[in-house]
């Protein structure tokens, strides 16, 4: 039989979604799990975009640009402008979500052997879009008993070589929930200047930052506007994961047009996911002040619960809507996978995500899970309950 791809064999499987198979073995035996691995929250769809869906007056789906529809772009131009990120319309291509976009801009700015630099624990699918693109990434790792700060800007050097073409970083940050400083932004862009390097900037979760200070993007860095590459996606802010749409953003010229061949190759983003999206740039204040007070509250009550159980830490989160808490067990990778194949307390599991598969070396995260607060505080306060009985069994085994 032919033997597949060495990429192929390389690419890693997401610590998000590779119990999967286990979770619906659990549900198979009437176990109900508590969803804290993934950040698909429950929080409802405005109804702004669900009404565009109901509203669909087409007698033909037809394919859009490959850059994506242009009222679209200028839309989102009117929301980055919000935020203070000056951009044009023609800035903006718009991508089958923000996994796209990170996969686009890697195949457009690095060749095989290239390397980037990331501070880890991070999201774990950039491994594999670096893996698709033949990039090589070199992690630079924070700790949790720094609240996963920006490591000193030294381990950064280090890790420079002939073959480093940029910087990736996420903020406010998944899996750590982490929101970088003005001063650490600073620190990151004049490395980027001083090597003459891209900076990947990951912005999905910007609407959720819980601090009193302002949120720093990428773009309000100084000097580097034609390095910045950011990655943003619609799928969390307006609780639309599967709508699949997200966008690239740069004024780097040459790196739009080498992005659009990849475009036009992949034809176009998803038609009703554009409508839908270009309707909840709509959404009112209202709404997303009351989605932004929920995740506060659900992030104290997560964080304050954690924190009570014997062995537990958890630092407070910044941003986004996870946290990457340590946990007194001797392998996240079992402990996560136990949760769902051999416990359960009064007909209810956890699943959660293990912390290795955030890390290019999985000797770290061992005693580590990212959990998402995308679920209401009863369904939180029971997962609570169900995670301490758990740690309790498992460590008595």
């Amino acid at each position: 039989m032919p033997k597949i791809s060495t990429r192929g064999q390389a690419m890693p499987e997401s610590p998000i979604r590779k119990l999967a198979p286990l979770a619906d073995k659990a549900k198979a035996r009437g176990v109900k799990v508590y969803h804290l691995n993934i950040g698909q929250p429950d929080i409802k769809t405005p109804a702004v975009a669900l009404e565009a869906v109901r509203n669909i007056d087409r007698e033909i789906l037809e394919y859009s640009p490959s850059d994506g529809f242009k009222s679209l772009r200028l839309k989102l131009a009117e929301y980055y402008r919000t935020f203070n990120i000056d951009v044009a319309f023609d800035d903006i291509i718009v991508t089958a979500g923000g996994s796209e976009a990170v996969s686009f801009a890697f195949l457009s700015c690095l060749d095989a052997g290239d390397e980037i630099i990331v501070p880890e624990p991070a999201y774990a699918n950039y491994t594999a879009f670096a893996i698709g693109a033949g990039a090589v990434v070199k992690p630079v790792v924070s700790s949790i008993d720094d609240g996963f700060s920006l490591p000193p800007i030294e381990k950064f050097e280090e890790q420079i070589t002939a073959r480093t073409k940029g910087i990736l970083i996420c903020n406010p940050n998944n899996p750590t929930g982490y929101l970088y400083t003005r001063k650490e932004m600073n620190l990151i862009r004049d490395l980027v200047k001083k090597y003459d390097l891209f900076l990947f900037s990951d912005e999905v979760y910007r609407e959720f930052c819980y601090t009193g200070a302002p949120y720093i993007s990428a773009f309000h860095l100084d000097g580097i506007e034609d390095k910045t590459i950011l990655i943003d996606s619609v799928s969390k802010r307006y609780s639309e994961c599967g709508i699949r749409i997200g966008a690239l953003v740069t004024k780097n010229k040459i790196v739009r047009q080498t992005v659009m061949k990849f475009c036009q190759s992949r034809l176009s983003p998803p038609l009703l996911g554009q409508i839908v999206a270009e309707a909840s740039i709509d959404t009112p204040k209202e709404y997303m002040a009351e989605v932004y007070d929920e995740y506060v509250e659900r992030r104290k009550f997560l964080i304050d619960g954690l924190n009570r159980i014997p062995g537990v830490y958890s630092p407070i989160p910044m941003g986004a809507f996870y946290t990457t808490a340590r946990l007194p067990i001797d392998d996240s990778d079992k402990f996560c996978a136990w949760c769902l194949t051999d416990f359960e307390y009064e007909g209810c599991t956890v699943m959660m995500a293990p912390a290795s598969g955030f890390y290019t070396d999985n000797k770290h995260g061992k005693d580590e899970v990212r959990i998402a607060y995308v679920l209401n505080k009863e369904d939180l306060k029971h997962a609570l309950i169900v995670l301490e009985k758990a740690l309790e069994a498992y460590n008595k085994k």
